[in-house]
């Protein structure tokens, strides 16, 4: 390359970067990620100008729009206050008003709440679910493979949908990049719909690291549904060695709620496919099943708020004696590393259960910037160590608890769509509790500061901490 060639790439990749700056710091989700790229395309212009192709928070303006469209074609399907009966009285206290602003739905009663504990006892419920389909199934992983487990789900779809059954599958670009071409068709052929969209999603889309959907969802029929951490692969089995037994939960829910889901799963399929499931769903309001209350939140960058970080926010703002939140990725912003401590200084339990194995390394380097300073303030951490820790879920006091696909990170807040339920029910609350203490019997607190951490951990802490608005 001569050196006026060279010197105009040059001077471009600057324009670009200087260009790019300005599209950072109008678009930008939080101060500090605008700063963050600003000050990364301007002193390392070749590398910031990549990825910020990936990682950049470009687009959001038009994906919002379509995302809003969507989900005001289903606004008459949403409960409002008309159909929801008397709360719980045991859970009276708890001010449910911040978490239903921000799923735009009430807490609505008479449901049933299974926890499903590990890869086997879900995937035993999923499976025996979709073979009792009659009418449709409603299916959406951030990640489904066609190895041994992904290919038995694949095989149970086909199924359903040659003995009639209307099966609609919601893969994300990236989380189920590794689907192959000749898996895609043969769902295809089946009769499954949306593998064409899998299929012929552009490059771009594939590529841009942001805006993922990474829900884990399957409804059937209406009538029940199930949610939670798992995706679809071997791993989740726990059959990889790399990482150990694999711990993660999932939800088994029947009752009203359960339209709840169905209504996030649609707005989705609109803004995938631009088919609406208006008249197509069964959309009456299911059964009473049981006594608990269940709010389905579903939250994504498209929201005037960032909404799975705010329901973390009101859970811990509403705890009088303990909070306890698991999570395979703990990349904290200052509002809810303040709650945290506030909490533990007015004389809550805080518990942070995180791993010690380690599945993807600069989010999990970048949590021990964050655990001097909360464990100071009085907030123990916890690392399991019995295998790989992927579940998402939290317990406030003896009431309140969640299960879902949240991270308690930036990108679950303000990156991803993510999906949580929440129950105000001090049976399903016990049962929580019980799950968590077995968690924590297999796992040790951490009693060394960061300046006790071996020298990669000292040094690459801080260093992974300044990617903490993408992490």
């Amino acid at each position: 390359m001569s050196g006026t060639l060279l010197a105009l790439v040059s001077a471009g990749f600057i324009l670009l970067a200087v260009w790019l700056s300005w599209r950072a710091a109008q678009t930008a989700r939080t101060p500090q990620g605008a700063v963050g790229w600003v000050v990364f395309l301007l002193t390392t212009p070749y590398i910031a100008v990549l990825l910020y192709g990936l990682f950049g928070p470009h687009r959001y303006k038009r994906r919002t729009k379509e995302r809003r469209a969507s989900r005001l074609l289903f606004d008459d399907k949403r409960p409002d206050r008309g159909e929801v009966r008397a709360p719980c009285p045991s859970c009276d206290r708890i001010d449910r008003g911040p978490f239903e602003r921000i799923a735009g739905m009430p807490f609505v009663p008479g449901n049933r709440a299974e926890l499903l504990i590990d890869g086997q006892a879900t995937f035993d419920a999923l499976f025996a679910a979709i073979d009792r389909a009659e009418r449709y199934l409603l299916v959406q992983f951030y990640t489904l493979r066609d190895d041994g487990l992904g290919t038995e789900m694949i095989d149970r779809l086909i199924a359903a949908a040659d003995r009639g059954v209307w099966v609609m599958l919601h893969t994300d670009a990236l989380g189920s990049n590794g689907l192959r071409r000749k898996t895609l068709r043969r769902m295809e052929r089946a009769g499954i719909h949306g593998i064409a969209q899998a299929r012929n999603r552009p490059i771009a889309r594939r590529i841009q690291i942001n805006f993922r959907n990474h829900r884990k969802t399957v409804i059937v029929d209406g009538r029940e549904a199930y949610l939670g951490g798992l995706n679809v692969g071997d791993d989740y089995m726990g059959r990889n060695p790399a990482f150990g037994a694999w711990r993660d939960s999932f939800v088994r829910l029947t009752g009203p709620a359960v339209r709840q889901l169905q209504l996030v799963f649609a707005e989705d399929w609109h803004w995938l496919t631009g088919t609406a499931l208006r008249g197509d769903l069964d959309w009456s309001t299911p059964a009473p099943t049981g006594t608990t209350e269940a709010l389905i939140v579903g939250t994504g960058p498209s929201d005037g708020e960032d909404g799975a970080a705010a329901v973390f926010f009101a859970a811990i703002a509403a705890a009088e004696t303990r909070i306890w939140i698991s999570t395979p990725y703990f990349v904290p912003d200052m509002a809810l590393m303040a709650a945290l401590k506030h909490a533990a200084a007015r004389g809550c339990e805080v518990r942070i259960l995180v791993p010690d194995t380690i599945d993807h390394y600069l989010p999990w380097l970048a949590a021990f910037a964050y655990f001097d300073e909360l464990r100071e303030a009085g907030v123990e951490v916890w690392r399991y160590t019995a295998g790989f820790l992927h579940q998402k879920a939290m317990l406030i006091d003896d009431c309140l608890s969640g299960i879902g696909s949240a991270n308690f990170d930036n990108r679950s807040f303000r990156l991803n769509f993510e999906t949580m339920a929440l129950f105000l029910d001090t049976a399903v609350a016990t049962e929580v509790e019980e799950m968590l203490r077995a968690d924590f019997a297999r796992a040790a607190p951490l009693e060394k500061s960061l300046d006790q951490q071996p020298l990669g951990i000292r040094i690459g802490a801080p260093l992974a901490r300044l990617f903490a608005p993408v992490l």
